[in-house]
């Protein structure tokens, strides 16, 4: 598994990251995932303080025990739930930063986390005062590096100017290539893009086909754009999950695919598919065969 820096920063992490919001709630299924995980050469797990109210950041942290050190571990703030119902407000406040992260800390049974990130954002927030959060838990040794995970190209910017992010989590995939427009100029600042929803909800796998008699449409691709994009990807590659994953990682702004699975055999499709061939000819082709959206809103 080849590893790479989280912008100017000293974290390495695995070219293929495991998004923790999937693991069943069982810990002992969770705990085999992540040795598998592991196993496979991954050293980068993300969660957030949103996933099932904590309770994500506790399977995390039992199934990581006595293996912490060889992990670089990210969560994220600023999902403020309301214990007693699935309310959920936006809170990037400082006072709220600085107490949550004390809340994850003890459920990931960690004293320090990797990589801190906004959960979101909005143009609104205060900036200066999330952004004087991070520095301080950065100053206290509480976490090491800070990002955000936002697809709005606004507060990307802002950030972008006004901080020390080494890391931006943006939706991306073969079926949804806005970041693109924004890839070279995060990557010139020295900051880093990880994905998330880079196999479009098992669109994107050697499964896609199948799934896509079931949903539907994408984003802006209808049912019947769906299909045809599909066959026409698999033509160019017999293996469209290998496909999906190096058409992202290929852009050196990039560090990591964050990819989620739900059992041991879903990591090893997943890594399967990491370790097959695919040209940049592939890529290149791939890359003609669908659409180059870019965002439309939240741009100024």
């Amino acid at each position: 598994m080849k590893t790479a820096h989280l912008g100017n920063s000293g974290l390495r992490v695995s070219e293929i990251g495991f998004g923790c919001m999937s693991l069943p709630t069982d810990s002992k299924q969770a705990a085999a995932i992540v040795d598998e995980a592991i196993a496979s050469g991954i050293n980068y797990f993300d969660t957030a303080d949103l996933y099932n109210k904590g309770l994500n950041e506790e399977l995390v942290g039992q199934a990581l025990k006595g293996r912490r050190k060889d992990i670089i571990l990210a969560t994220k703030v600023g999902n403020q739930w309301h214990q007693d119902s699935d309310e959920v407000k936006w809170n990037a406040t400082k006072p709220y930063i600085l107490e949550q992260v004390h809340n994850s800390l003890t459920r990931l049974q960690t004293d320090y986390i990797d990589l801190y990130q906004l959960h979101g954002g909005m143009i609104t927030d205060n900036a200066e005062e999330t952004i004087d959060a991070f520095e301080s838990l950065k100053k206290e040794g509480l976490i090491r590096e800070y990002g955000i995970s936002s697809i709005r190209p606004n507060v990307i910017k802002r950030f972008m100017e006004k901080s020390a992010i080494v890391s931006i989590m943006m939706q991306y995939s073969l079926f949804d290539r806005r970041p693109e427009e924004w890839l070279d100029s995060i990557g010139s600042a020295g900051t880093s893009v990880v994905t998330r929803g880079t196999l479009a909800k098992g669109l994107l796998t050697n499964e896609g086909p199948k799934r896509a008699k079931k949903m539907g449409g994408y984003l802006t691709y209808s049912e019947s754009e769906v299909k045809d994009s599909l066959k026409n990807l698999m033509d160019i590659h017999d293996n469209l999950h290998a496909l999906s994953l190096h058409s992202v990682l290929q852009n050196s702004t990039v560090a990591s695919v964050v990819a989620g699975a739900s059992s041991p055999k879903q990591i090893k499709d997943t890594i399967a598919a990491y370790e097959t061939s695919v040209s940049i000819d592939q890529i290149n082709e791939a890359k003609k065969a669908t659409k180059q959206d870019v965002y439309k809103e939240h741009r100024e």
